[in-house]
């Protein structure tokens, strides 16, 4: 029988009645019974089988039964009533009962249908053999059905031995099945796969030891995967990543493979997920609007499965808010057209919406009332009216309503003094600064109307004032002493604290600086006429007391008596130069050549300088070669004493050449035979 023959549903406790086992009655024999009085072997169809041989092999018809029935008083055929129909007959009868006999000895035993046994009645071979079919599945339920096929067989069954060796095997076979699904990842399912095995077996022992092994692999395991995580949440990338590896060589495919991927998947995920946060961080610290925009969108892509995702989410608002924090700065500086246009890129996604909203909404009014006129305000104060008493900025719309209501009145003030102003007449002048004083100090448009005031005033006074002034330019316009001192009088008129007081201080500043001139320019022209006959001491005595007045030719007189200050001193040094000189020794013409060149250029005494700095420079070269016959290191010493920038520079440097290459001179190359030779 093949395993296609036992239905999936069938039970060891399904059957049919006594009387239907095999096809036949209990009151039918066939072949010898089992035990249980059920045959071994055989079925219905090997019964009807064996029904339908007799028939052909001894052909009855209806007539003959009829007379066979008659007792016996029918006459025989005629072919019986001779021997020779008798000897056939005996013949044939002994030799179809052996044919039937040999031929139901080599027929084979049909197999057993399980599922349409009796099992109280069925035999412990039956048992076995549908046992063995249902093991062949290598399925859970029907290795259990298996075993209890075969399980409630007594102890002193002659089986016994072979049924313990196929339930051993089939328990084991459990087992493996259940640490299949162990290394699948479904350790409960595992679990209790192996707890169905039968209590009674002798492989139940397996059970707990295989269970108790599952569960500290998976205990190991998960202890990995929760150390990768904490070392994930410190940010300790690599560190995560040698922890993962831990579970490579854990005795569970699920754990070794798809959860080592899936923690892989997800360092790798946070790894990338804190570069874009950081990212994030850097562009929102320059506080650009389309940093910040940038920085919300790296900050959403961050995916829920992230580590970094609930940081991420609080980012976002925070970047918002720094966005309005701009917008904001904007309204400070009155640039609400910019301010507005930032909190209207604020995205929906950071949460603050409402906050936008109402910024937008004070900010458009606030735009209408800085307009400054009486419109303007109007349209400020109805903007702000329509502000929602349950929104955070409904206190501070009411408060600039109020500050609206009285500016408007102020503007009214403040455009009723601008036309008066503007007619420029001290009287309307006056009449305005009077209107722009009746705004209250405590009110929005004060400052405007001080400045107003201020301005107004300064018209006045300019008014006033200028015909001094004009008078004044006038009288000095001779540049005489008298005039000059008469244009002073009468620019002095004018009071501090007048709007033209300084224009008028500047004037007579250059008035005063005129008349100094004028007084001092004689003792200036005496030290000069002085210097020029070569009294330059009496020139610097002449000129210091001008120097130190601070009068306007103070300046004038220190440059002159610094220059002649510098003449004395080249005359000094020039002198001193060619004093020290005529002692003729390299030390001392050095000496004097160094005080000639601190004769500035101005001076008429530096072509002098510089003719003797050549001259004596001259004579330490020829001092070096003189030295040179004797001491050669004595004499490079000597020629490294001429300046630079002398006209003998460039000789005493290749004077020092030559000795070097004296004193040290190049090795002459031999040449050896051999050299030589190759050469020829």
């Amino acid at each position: 029988m093949t395993e296609r023959d036992i239905p999936e549903s069938w039970h060891p406790s399904r059957g049919r009645k006594p009387d239907e086992i095999g096809g036949f009655s209990r009151t039918q024999k066939f072949g010898e019974p089992d035990v249980s009085g059920v045959p071994a072997t055989g079925s219905s169809n090997s019964v009807q089988q064996l029904t339908d041989n007799k028939t052909a092999a001894y052909p009855i018809n209806s007539e003959s039964e009829k007379n066979v029935g008659v007792s016996g008083q029918s006459k025989l055929p005629g072919w019986m009533k001779g021997w020779m129909g008798w000897a056939l007959l005996l013949t044939l009868i002994p030799g179809g009962v052996a044919f039937m006999a040999t031929a139901m000895l080599l027929k084979l035993p049909s197999a057993p249908n399980c599922p349409s046994i009796f099992w109280p009645l069925a035999s412990a071979s039956v048992r076995l053999h549908c046992a063995q079919l249902a093991a062949t599945k290598q399925t859970v339920e029907d290795l259990l059905q298996a075993i209890a096929l075969v399980r409630q067989l007594p102890p002193d069954h002659p089986l016994r031995g072979e049924i313990d060796r196929f339930v051993e095997q089939w328990s084991r076979d459990i087992l493996k099945l259940a640490d299949q699904s162990f290394q699948a990842g479904n350790l409960e399912e595992a679990i209790a796969t192996a707890r169905k095995i039968p209590q009674d077996v002798s492989a139940y022992k397996l059970v707990d030891e295989q269970i108790a092994k599952w569960e500290a692999i998976w205990t190991k395991a998960e202890g990995i995967y929760q150390e990768a995580e904490a070392e994930l949440r410190e940010r300790r990338w690599q560190s995560a990543f040698m922890v993962a590896a831990k579970l490579v060589r854990v005795d569970n495919k699920y754990w070794a493979t798809t959860k080592y991927d899936q923690l892989n998947g997800i360092i790798t995920l946070a790894k990338e997920d804190v570069d874009k946060l950081g990212t994030a961080e850097r562009l929102a610290k320059s506080r650009s609007v389309d940093n910040l925009l940038e920085a919300i969108k790296l900050a959403q892509s961050i995916g829920q499965n992230s580590y970094l995702y609930q940081k991420a989410q609080e980012l976002i608002p925070a970047y918002g808010r720094k966005m309005l924090d701009l917008a904001q700065a904007k309204m400070k500086q009155r640039d609400a057209d910019t301010a507005i246009d930032i909190a209207r890129q604020i995205p929906q996604i950071t949460g603050i919406q409402a906050e936008v909203e109402d910024f937008i909404a004070l900010a458009d009014a606030q735009r209408s009332a800085w307009i400054g006129n009486i419109a303007g305000l109007e349209s400020a104060i109805t903007l702000a009216q329509d502000i929602d008493p349950s929104r955070p900025v409904y206190d501070k719309a009411q408060q600039l309503i109020t500050q609206w209501q009285l500016e408007i009145e102020d503007v009214a003030r403040l455009e009723k003094a601008r036309t008066l102003a503007s007619r420029g007449t001290i009287d309307d002048l006056t009449a305005a600064i009077a209107e722009a004083q009746m705004v209250p100090g405590s009110n929005p448009r004060s400052s405007e109307a001080r400045q107003s005031i201020n301005r107004w005033q300064a018209q006045i006074e300019t008014i006033e004032d200028q015909p001094y002034l004009e008078r004044a330019e006038q009288i000095a316009y001779l540049g005489d002493m008298n005039s000059l001192q008469a244009a002073i009088a009468e620019a002095s008129q004018i009071r501090p604290g007048r709007s033209l007081y300084p224009e008028a201080r500047r004037r007579i500043r250059n008035w005063v600086g005129r008349i100094e001139r004028i007084q001092d320019q004689p003792i200036l022209a005496q030290a000069r006429d002085l210097a020029q006959i070569g009294e330059l001491t009496a020139a610097i005595n002449t000129a210091r007391p001008l120097a130190s007045s601070g009068r306007s030719l103070a300046g004038e007189a220190q440059a002159a008596i610094d220059e002649w200050q510098g003449q004395i001193r080249a005359r000094e040094n020039w002198q001193q130069a060619k004093e020290i000189a005529q002692a003729g020794t390299p030390g001392a013409l050095l000496q004097a050549i160094r005080l000639a060149d601190q004769i500035s250029n101005r001076s008429l005494l530096r072509m002098d300088a510089n003719i003797a700095i050549d001259q004596w420079s001259q004579q330490i070269l020829d001092i070096a070669r003189s030295q040179g016959s004797s001491d050669i290191p004595r004499a490079i010493e000597t020629a490294r004493l001429v300046p630079r920038g002398s006209s003998t520079y460039n000789a005493a440097q290749d004077q020092i050449k030559l000795w070097q290459q004296l004193l040290n001179p190049e090795p002459i190359q031999q040449f050896q035979p051999s050299t030589i030779s190759d050469e020829q």
